[in-house]
């Protein structure tokens, strides 16, 4: 199957010096063995964990806010310098204490209120930290308003701790391309393995969550960026249905398959999350159909019993007996069975695109990019997608010194979306990925959820030969616009695994039902420990 990944992989390389927002991760690295935070209490803690503590008493928003900031100096800093933070906040704390206060006085807003969050760096915020994409060509782009995101982030009473690293441009660069590499931010690291690389696009957040560094992080999504780093990271992602989640204000690649996901450690906190971000935005249109509800309490969708009586279809594509990872999706497989599940398995291939995908995502990608830095307004440091080619050229040193920008060269030559090109490109992807796609499978086998691999162990980040490809079954769902949950299923060598579900348009509240079903029936999620390499 043609895949994302063939220019969007999922790899790396070694790291440049960080922005000068955030200077400690140019500090030289020692042992990971030497690399343990002083224990703090949010090592793997929960929403609950935390909501639970602030209403104690025992916790402040400031006290969190200060925990996560000393963790975030002791692991992403120094230690093991994960390079998961590209930049801090530095309103955070004010923010927290005015959350405090309004506590104190009004008592929370809800799940989220004064719990410290990070967002990946292609998000807008409209206040001191900037918006890059990790790239030095936004250095200092300060957005005229905040991103439909960080602003239900703030209404929730989250409080914004920072901007997560990434794949730079999500991926969407060069050929060759690094994933978890920035050339504002570095190389994003494994915490399970430092050498070992931690997927992307959202690396950074991933990363994040996976140590601990945030309550939860917000990730956005074309095809797997959001999926295969919380895998690869032992953690729950969701890349939800295009339209739920609004992306205006967000760094585009394309129009027809984008969205934010939330990140967490467990599901149950991933769909607290969910409910916090969706709604109806009149800034994008995918949102005005009705589907985008605001104050979606998916959390209680979750049923430890929800794999009872549910039918899960297996595309047996996308499993291989000799992948690396064949023995946890054979346990993972069983593991369902014995909490009351109907695997069916079937042979139909779920979006036999061919090379339509790159074709839209090229396209969109010209046009998105160029309203985005319009949108950006005069005072932008850059216009164009033009601008950004120039640029890269003029700072090839720092910025095209491991791979180049083939795709942005490709998008650049391609006409506007009126194109018969871009519209036969388009349509076959819909009608393939849906029509004669996900939709007829899951009416003809009477299927509540799909499963997939999220992909294989996390392979190392090498700067000469660049992204590994470790398998996955992301694009299905990516292509249609439709819901995907990732959950861990185990480890091999070490390395976490995760399984996913996927189905129909809107249907997150029945896949959480089902993952989270898996998640307490197996408890696969382990907390890393920093090692330096296998072996």
């Amino acid at each position: 199957m043609h895949s994302r990944r063939d220019f969007i992989k999922l790899a790396a390389l070694a790291s440049l010096p960080l922005s000068l927002e955030y200077t400690g991760h140019a500090q030289a690295n020692p042992p990971a063995r030497s690399a343990r935070a002083r224990h703090s209490g949010l090592e793997e803690a929960t929403i609950a964990d935390l909501q639970a503590a602030l209403d104690a008493g025992s916790e402040t928003a400031v006290s969190l806010t200060k925990k996560y900031l000393r963790r975030i100096k002791e692991l992403d800093a120094r230690g093991p310098a994960l390079r998961a933070v590209i930049e801090l906040n530095p309103d955070a704390l004010h923010i927290a204490r005015e959350l405090d206060e309004e506590r104190k006085q009004k008592g929370p807003r809800g799940k989220l209120h004064g719990l410290p969050v990070l967002i990946k760096d292609n998000i807008a915020t409209h206040d001191r930290m900037t918006t890059t994409a990790g790239s030095l060509a936004l250095a200092g782009s300060i957005a005229p308003q905040d991103s439909f995101v960080a602003r239900k982030l703030r209404e929730a009473g989250a409080v914004i701790l920072g901007k997560s690293n990434l794949s730079e441009w999500a991926n969407f660069r060069g050929d060759r391309s690094s994933s978890g590499w920035s050339g504002r931010g570095g190389q994003t690291k494994n915490p399970y393995v430092l050498d070992r690389n931690p997927s992307g696009s959202s690396s950074g957040s991933a990363a994040a969550v996976a140590a601990s560094l945030c309550a939860v992080a917000v990730g956005t999504e074309t095809d797997g960026s959001i999926i295969s780093p919380s895998a690869v990271c032992g953690i729950v992602g969701i890349k939800p249905t295009v339209g739920l989640v609004s992306r205006s204000g967000i760094i585009p690649i394309s129009r027809t398959q984008d969205t934010a996901g939330p990140m967490a450690r467990t599901v149950t906190d991933a769909a607290i999350l969910l409910g916090a971000l969706a709604g109806n935005d009149p800034r994008d249109e995918a949102t005005n159909n009705g589907n985008a509800v605001a104050g979606v309490d998916y959390a209680a969708s979750l049923d430890i019993n929800g794999l009872k009586g549910a039918r899960i279809g297996v595309p047996t594509r996308f499993f291989h007996s000799g992948s690396l990872a064949a023995e946890v999706l054979r346990t993972a497989r069983d593991d369902m069975k014995s909490l009351g599940a109907t695997l069916v398995e079937f042979d139909e291939n779920l979006a036999n695109v061919g090379d339509a995908e790159g074709t839209v995502l090229s396209y969109e990608f010209k046009a998105g990019i160029n309203d985005y830095l319009a949108w950006l307004g005069p005072s932008a440091p850059m216009h164009s997608l033009q601008d950004l080619i120039e640029f890269n050229l003029k700072n090839k040193e720092r910025e095209l010194a491991f791979f180049g920008q083939e795709q942005f060269v490709k998008a650049q030559a391609r006409g506007p979306l009126t194109d018969k090109t871009y519209l036969d490109a388009l349509e076959k992807c819909r009608r393939r990925s849906r029509a004669e796609g996900i939709d007829p499978v899951m009416d003809k086998h009477h299927l509540d959820a799909i499963l997939g691999p999220s992909g294989g162990p996390a392979g190392t980040t090498d700067a000469v030969y660049g992204d590994r490809d470790v398998g996955g079954s992301s694009s299905p769902a990516a292509i249609a616009g439709y819901p995907n949950i990732t959950v861990p299923a185990g480890q091999v060598m070490g390395l976490p695994v995760g399984i996913s579900f996927f189905g129909r348009a809107y249907s997150e509240a029945q896949l959480l039902k089902i993952a989270f079903a898996y998640e307490q029936g197996t408890k696969h999620r382990c907390a890393p420990k920093f090692l330096e390499t296998l072996g």
